[in-house]
């Protein structure tokens, strides 16, 4: 009797220890980007957004790297996004439109310059290997080339 329930009780724990998540299917995509791009055209256009200045933006494989400037302490506590409007042009490359979105609830009064950066994979339109991105606030197209 002593015998079976430590008996019952290993095969509890080892059931237990067998009920694992698979994390192939449920992981995101490897990267070296800091984040991914979201496809949602209704926070495109009505997201809020702290103000900020975009410094630089430049494409390195598939991630796009945003240089901003904004008043804070440090920058640590950003919440930087980048938002795609989920609009693709008809035009020769194809055009994407995208807006970046900074939450900074920071209460300090020196500039600080931060730089993030986005997977673009999902932006990539089938049938074609080269796309323009449009960021809002910045004056240049960028080319993407996939």
């Amino acid at each position: 009797m002593k015998y079976s329930k430590i008996i019952m009780a290993l095969v509890c724990v080892a059931l237990f220890l067998n009920m694992q998540c698979d994390d192939d299917e449920t992981s995101l995509p490897q990267t070296n980007c800091a984040s991914f791009v979201a496809i949602d055209g209704f926070s495109y256009g009505n997201s809020a957004t702290s103000p900020y200045s975009i410094n630089s933006v430049s494409i390195t494989e598939d991630c796009l790297l945003i240089e901003v400037s904004a008043s804070g302490c440090d920058g640590n506590t950003w919440d930087m996004q980048l938002i795609d409007s989920d609009v693709v042009s008809e035009s020769n490359p194809p055009e994407r439109f995208v807006k970046f979105f900074l939450i900074n609830t920071e209460d300090c009064l020196a500039v600080v310059d931060r730089a993030r950066s986005f997977d673009l994979t999902p932006l990539q339109v089938e049938g074609v290997n080269e796309i323009i991105i449009n960021v809002d606030e910045y004056s240049e197209p960028i080319t993407y080339t996939y």
